[in-house]
């Protein structure tokens, strides 16, 4: 299981690979930038899965459950059963 503490690096991460400052981050996302900050830091201990979203997809991100153990998304596997029923 991924802990919250995983989530909030995870997000850090996001925002550097897009090579964002946390104010770039929050305008894109329009939140304000104490948001990414407490979000990045779990300053209040908890997480809107909402804001989450939001700030992922404007670092360029989608959210995905992927099945403990697995590497591929429900995505990625629907899309190789379509592509192997195609004539």
């Amino acid at each position: 299981m991924t802990a919250l503490f995983n989530v909030a690096e995870m997000l850090k991460t996001a925002r550097h690979e897009a090579g964002l400052s946390q104010d770039e981050l929050a305008r894109r996302a329009g939140v304000a930038r104490s948001t990414v900050a407490r979000m990045e830091t779990l300053a209040k201990g908890d997480m809107s899965v909402s804001v989450l979203i939001r700030l992922l997809e404007a670092a360029g991100y989608d959210l995905k459950l992927v099945k403990v153990g697995h590497m591929r998304t429900l995505d990625d596997i629907l899309a190789e059963q379509r592509q192997g029923d195609a004539p």
